[in-house]
């Protein structure tokens, strides 16, 4: 993780284990809003969200581009300063991409790893040996998604077994049924990162 050097990245500066055995992480501290507070808090218009959103992508890309998977991409892991810059945080989930890095893999085989609200279909239905950066992509898709129509593109009522069943096998919700100010092409760029089949979707952030 310390390998990731990015304006949009909140930097590790340390790793350890405490003298109970518990593993941590000392990174950089970044002070300010989450993203969708942020543009709720500024009014922010789709223009400007989808501004800020690209960045976040570029941010993204270099992780991947470094060999690192964060598997928990959602709004409270993106935040934005008071002056409007966005900073990722958070790869306690991340998963290492090359086979030099099995020491940096946090996964938890055999058990699901992330938030449902925000996780992909392959991590819902528990697949993780297909977890791969199009699995941020799709997570990237469901922030996007909310950040644009104040909702998730699932039902997320009932419980965590039944949320992460609709992931795992139900079409998403189409984002201009909830909000028409979304025009055409964004609605197709949503939907082709929201694919339930990894194939399907952008291969990559900087595709998006």
């Amino acid at each position: 993780l310390a390998l990731l050097d990015h304006p949009n990245i909140a930097h590790v500066h340390d790793a350890g284990t405490t003298e109970l055995g518990r593993p941590y992480f000392v990174m950089e501290y970044v002070k300010g809003l989450s993203i969708t507070d942020y543009c709720d808090h500024h009014k922010l218009t789709i223009e400007a969200r989808l501004v800020l959103f690209q960045q976040i992508c570029h941010a993204i890309q270099h992780a991947h581009q470094k060999g690192i998977i964060h598997r928990d991409l959602k709004p409270s892991n993106i935040i934005i300063t008071g002056d409007g810059r966005p900073f990722i945080v958070d790869f306690g989930l991340a998963k290492g991409l090359r086979d030099d890095d099995q020491n940096l893999v946090l996964s938890m085989d055999g058990e699901t790893v992330g938030t449902p609200a925000y996780m992909s279909p392959e991590q819902a239905a528990g697949h993780s040996d297909i977890v791969d950066t199009r699995t941020d992509v799709y997570s990237l898709g469901v922030t996007l998604f909310t950040l644009l129509t104040d909702s998730n593109p699932h039902d997320l009522s009932g419980t965590r077994l039944e949320v992460m069943h609709r992931i795992a096998k139900q079409e998403v919700i189409r984002p201009r049924t909830l909000n028409r100010t979304i025009d055409k092409d964004i609605e197709a760029l949503l939907l082709k990162a929201l694919d339930k089949d990894p194939d399907r979707r952008y291969s990559s952030a900087a595709g998006l």
